[in-house]
């Protein structure tokens, strides 16, 4: 599954999630892209990682499965379509792909990488970052704390693939691609308040409950989690950790 699950929400996500693309600036330092390049954002959100890509390069094609955020994108003049990264129409187009924070919504992982190597070119470069094992920790055991407290709710379908290094780089060794560097870091991540948080990114996962149950299961996370990821001096720092990679198609 991958982030369809989730009815995104451009404005939404521009006015609380900003942290998602701006916590990636140095990774389009890592991309590097050139003039003469073609390039791939997957998964690109609102466009605006893809923007400043477009800069640097002659020609970036971005994907997403939102409509919305499509629509978004497009809308500052960026060529974009709706699209899975588990199902890309292209073949040997891109000198480089770019993925920031969307392949942890990607459960069928070898089937992604998989279609990564597709589209590239040979020596085509990879360059991603998203969420890594134990990445929001803290957010998933309050989750899985409330739909065992609450049976009513049905059974916790995470949504997320939170990998280890080891378990990454022989996906992308096994498919195709020479693994240049790959790691994982912590990165307490500042957030204007969880509930937002929640409301955005696991609106899918509770989507099935009613609406009255959908603010008792939030408030009840919020509670669970404060003691852990909020203080007076510096609000909500969630427990962000981070995989990133780079990776050359042979």
């Amino acid at each position: 599954m991958e982030k369809e699950s989730n009815n995104w929400n451009s404005d939404k996500y521009k006015n609380h999630a900003n942290f998602v693309s701006d916590m990636a600036i140095d990774l389009i330092e890592v991309l590097n892209p050139q003039k003469d390049e073609t390039i791939l954002d997957l998964g690109c959100g609102d466009g605006t990682l893809a923007l400043q890509i477009k800069q640097k390069c002659k020609n970036i094609i971005a994907v997403d499965l939102s409509n919305d955020m499509v629509k978004k994108t497009k809308s500052l003049g960026i060529d974009a379509y709706v699209m899975s990264a588990t199902s890309l129409e292209f073949e040997n187009k891109f000198d480089a792909v770019f993925s920031n924070a969307v392949l942890h919504w990607v459960k069928q992982s070898e089937l992604a990488v998989q279609n990564i190597n597709k589209v590239l070119k040979t020596n085509g470069r990879f360059i991603a970052e998203f969420g890594g094992y134990n990445n929001i920790n803290t957010i998933v055991e309050a989750i899985n704390e409330v739909f065992i407290s609450n049976p009513s709710y049905g059974r916790f379908d995470n949504p997320w693939y939170f990998p280890t290094i080891q378990e990454y780089k022989s996906i992308l060794q096994q498919n195709g691609f020479e693994v240049k560097s790959i790691s994982l870091k912590t990165r307490a991540t500042p957030v204007d308040d969880i509930l937002n948080w929640l409301k955005i990114f696991a609106n899918g996962i509770i989507s099935h409950l009613s609406l009255k149950e959908q603010e008792v299961f939030i408030e009840e996370v919020k509670k669970i989690c404060e003691h852990k990821l909020y203080s007076k001096e510096k609000a909500w720092i969630l427990d962000y950790v981070r995989i990133r990679i780079e990776a050359i198609k042979l």
